[in-house]
């Protein structure tokens, strides 16, 4: 099973539709700033999805995290925003082993990142729209569930 994870699109559907078509994915996890086309990608994409509101999802009714069971892990999802990702992981990490999570899935810095930390993966997607790394190429993530429910995390470019 592989899932995709993006963030960061604000409402430029276009790397997305891409990426959905490239990967072909069996989940979808959006991690906030979608900027009111989360339901558009949901009923477009054709697979479950699970949406978080980020910072930029004015009226949004969407949660402002998410746990879900990915093979033999708890997932925590979130946009970040709230856990002041900017400056640090911590306050992500505690609030995901507050809920019995071993991932922490988050968005908002438009940045990838994939560590290891206090016994949690913390993944970054980067921003599929926006991007703010160096090179400032548009990142998404796959988090591939193998035979044994373990999880393998591989941060992507989106190639033109």
């Amino acid at each position: 099973m592989t899932v995709l994870v993006v963030s960061d699109s604000h409402g430029r559907q276009a790397d997305l539709d891409r990426v959905i078509l490239q990967v072909r994915p069996d989940i979808i996890y959006h991690l906030g700033d979608a900027q009111g086309y989360e339901n558009e990608i949901r009923t477009g994409c054709g697979v479950p999805f699970f949406y978080v509101r980020g910072n930029c999802d004015w009226g949004s009714d969407a949660p402002l995290y998410q746990v879900t069971k990915l093979g033999n892990h708890k997932v925590f999802l979130t946009h970040g925003h709230m856990y002041n990702v900017k400056y640090s992981n911590y306050e992500l990490i505690k609030a995901a082993q507050e809920r019995g999570c071993d991932v922490a899935l988050y968005g908002h810095t438009h940045f990838p990142e994939l560590v290891e930390a206090d016994g949690m993966t913390v993944m970054n997607p980067g921003s599929i729209s926006l991007p703010r790394q160096p090179g400032r190429i548009p990142t998404f993530a796959t988090i591939d569930v193998d035979k044994d429910g373990e999880l393998h995390f591989t941060i992507n470019e989106l190639k033109p």
